[in-house]
């Protein structure tokens, strides 16, 4: 079987799970290897761009993926999501600057250009809201474009809220909360079942320690 795993904040709790659960050949540099191999269990595992794992896992190149629920929402790919790994929490909120805050009025936004990594979900909740949104498409340091004049407002994911208040940014809304979770492709489930299953139940019992 092979394990697409997300690069960044969720790859080192990720790998403490799979330890726990007696997963080896994890090296000690796990930041700097994108493939590792438990030669034991016939276990690959991928470190991917968090945003890729879906893709590899929704066309077959991974039989399961470990990914924040805040992209499987972007994204909607179209596998099983089991599990709830319990770690990764974030929230995606909307943030603006602190001058712009102290006079704004949410209830007032008929329109808004906001940067994100995030269009889709942003989309979808400012139009259920009746708002009109521009959405300016950013891949990182989203928290740059209100001080570079790029768009007023950003949505973004935020774990303890300090990388806003370094950037003189305040939480207006929150959108969503994410932890990390388990997919599955859909043909594993079937053709590899008891392998998927058998796993499956071993991260559980992991997460339950």
């Amino acid at each position: 079987m092979t394990l697409a795993l997300p690069k960044g904040r969720l790859l080192r709790p990720a790998l403490e799970l799979l330890r726990r659960v007696g997963v080896d050949g994890i090296p000690p540099d796990e930041s700097r290897r994108l493939i590792f191999t438990d030669a034991a269990r016939g276990l690959r595992l991928l470190a991917l761009k968090p945003a890729d794992v879906p893709t590899y896992v929704e066309y077959g190149a991974a039989d399961l993926g470990i990914v924040g629920k805040d992209i499987l929402l972007e994204q909607e790919p179209d596998v099983y999501e089991p599990l709830d790994l319990g770690f990764g929490h974030c929230r995606l909120v909307v943030a603006e600057p602190k001058t712009l805050w102290e006079r704004d009025d949410p209830a007032k936004w008929s329109w808004v250009r906001v940067a994100t990594k995030y269009p889709n979900l942003t989309r979808r909740y400012f139009s259920e809201r009746g708002i009109q949104v521009e959405v300016v498409r950013l891949d990182g340091s989203i928290e740059l474009a209100p001080l570079v004049g790029l768009a007023e407002r950003i949505v973004d994911v935020v774990q303890s809220g300090e990388t806003l208040r370094a950037n003189g940014l305040v939480e207006v809304a929150e959108i969503l909360r994410s932890t990390a979770r388990l997919i599955v492709n859909r043909a594993a489930q079937k053709t590899a079942y008891q392998a998927v299953s058998r796993f499956l139940e071993e991260l559980r019992a992991g997460v339950a320690r």
